[in-house]
């Protein structure tokens, strides 16, 4: 990554995370079309296409930007020191408009207003423990793999995204620019503005838990 040129790694970004998000917003469009009516169908189909995508695309952008396409990674990268706090926020805010980008393609090649406000109510209590597990689990599998398998991070991601999409309560949003982008669409993959702060407070927490966890893992016994 260190090769590349900041606008380079941004690009990066930004292409990435509108990727992720037209895949996460297209294939749940898809699949609440094509399901007949059968939520678990829809799912299905937009879980497949989300595991899938992410696979590629880490593999695709991961030596050019880290791959990151989520304000959550790239706090636990912040905290290991391995981005600069600028680039940092600069990596957040184009996260997030790449993911926006993501949603208008989608919603144009679905034939869907650019953006409309969701109405899906996403909250409670386990909602928000669904988030702070599945972003746990998703920083876990990324760092858990940097530190003894780095060539196994792509599918590691994939993988674990792919079933928290149904072993957590919030169908494993563990993005707050995905969580931002999804608010601005009333589709099947959509969260209610008002639900998204918790969520995206929840998923910060959960990250900054995850990289403590594992630096914790990473200290040897003569340091204990």
């Amino acid at each position: 990554m260190d090769s590349h040129d900041l606008p380079r790694r941004l690009a990066a970004e930004f292409i990435g995370t509108a990727f992720l998000l037209a895949t996460v917003i297209g294939s749940g469009i898809m699949g609440d079309t094509l399901s007949g009516g059968n939520v678990a169908i829809a799912l299905l189909g937009n879980t497949i296409a989300t595991g899938a995508i992410l696979v590629v695309l880490i593999l695709v952008f991961g030596p050019i930007s880290g791959a990151h396409f989520n304000p959550a990674v790239t706090l636990a990268f912040l905290m290991r020191r391995e981005i600069n706090g600028m680039d940092s926020v600069l990596y957040v805010l184009t996260q997030i408009v790449g993911g926006l980008f993501g949603v208008f393609a989608a919603h144009v090649m679905f034939g869907e207003p650019s953006f409309t406000l969701s109405l899906t109510d996403r909250t409670g209590i386990g909602q928000w423990t669904g988030e702070f597990v599945a972003t746990f689990g998703l920083v876990a599998a990324i760092l858990g793999c940097l530190r003894f398998r780095p060539e196994a991070v792509p599918y590691a991601v994939g993988l674990f995204i792919t079933a928290g999409y149904w072993f957590t309560s919030s169908t494993s949003f563990a993005n707050p620019a995905v969580t931002i982008a999804r608010s601005f669409s009333d589709t099947f993959a959509g969260i209610n503005p008002v639900d998204a702060p918790v969520f995206i407070a929840v998923q910060l927490l959960a990250a900054a838990v995850a990289t403590l966890t594992f630096a914790w893992f990473a200290r040897t016994r003569q340091q204990d």
